[in-house]
């Protein structure tokens, strides 16, 4: 059983340094749209301990995806109700990309590394350059930039420069203490270099010098190179969330994810590590 309150606390921080376009309450759910750019800003998750759901709110709740034309896709981060994974299977919904969520503290002074950037506000070439480098369906230039433009906790965004090339870039949002680590992406022909690693910490360390004593972030729970660099970086699991999508989504985001590699691999390490966040 995660620590509830531990759980809150990460993901109010999400919904604040991840904007979607649009968001409605749903008895206990907050259901958020952004034209379907990743799946944290298109999801229904719990917002209250015990949040429950029956076959009418369920049905609610896939009409307002229907709306937008998105597709329907539930966090289920383990303070829902006990009985909202059998609920949602029994709609048909299927189990889809496992994640973790987790914290590290900041403990000893972090040093910023010289060759990178960091700006307060994304200007339109890190946008043009981490969508390019995300690929597959996160390389939209226009949504990431919609939804970046829109944080307004203090924030950095990273480009890391390699023999005068820019070659990997990130973000961080800091909120009440600590520190979120979003969408870091290293440029698919240099990766296996460690850039990660060096991206990873130097927003760390602008984090603490923001005033964060803790760090935080989402990976995808089979991504093992990534799981190995941030867990060498001291962070620990907070809790498992999975989500809950139609088959014949799963069906659409398995083969997208296939045919786009490698562009759409990911951030962390190497050529080998699937997209780290979701």
């Amino acid at each position: 059983m995660p620590d509830r309150d531990l759980v809150l606390a990460l993901e109010s921080r999400l919904v604040n340094a991840w904007p979607s376009f649009e968001v409605e309450l749903a008895e206990g759910w907050l259901l958020r749209f952004a034209e379907g750019y990743s799946k944290r800003a298109n999801a229904a998750s719990p917002i209250l301990p015990g949040a429950r759901l029956d076959a009418g709110l369920i049905e609610a709740i896939l009409a307002s995806f229907a709306e937008r034309g998105v597709a329907p896709c539930f966090r289920l981060t383990g303070i829902e109700d006990a009985g909202a994974e059998a609920a949602l299977a029994a709609h048909g919904l299927v189990d889809y990309d496992p994640s973790l969520g987790m914290v590290a503290e900041l403990g000893d002074e972090l040093a910023l590394d010289s060759s990178i950037r960091l700006e307060p506000a994304p200007k339109p070439a890190w946008v043009a350059a981490a969508a390019d480098a995300y690929g597959g369906d996160k390389s939209n230039r226009d949504i990431l930039g919609r939804i970046v433009r829109r944080i307004r906790q203090p924030a950095v965004f990273a480009t890391l420069s390699l023999d005068e090339q820019d070659a990997a870039w990130g973000l961080a949002v800091t909120e009440r203490g600590y520190v979120g680590l979003y969408d870091i992406v290293v440029a698919p022909d240099l990766r296996s270099l460690g850039l990660g690693r060096r991206l990873v910490t130097s927003l760390m360390a602008w984090g603490q010098r923001a005033g964060a004593s803790r760090a935080y972030l989402q990976m995808r729970e089979a991504n093992a190179v990534a799981d190995a660099l941030y867990r060498s970086l001291g962070f620990t699991t907070a809790y498992r969330y999975t989500h809950r999508v139609g088959a014949e989504d799963e069906r659409r985001r398995a083969l997208t994810v296939a045919t786009s590699a490698p562009a759409a691999i990911s951030p962390q390490l190497s050529a080998k590590a699937a997209d780290g966040s979701a």
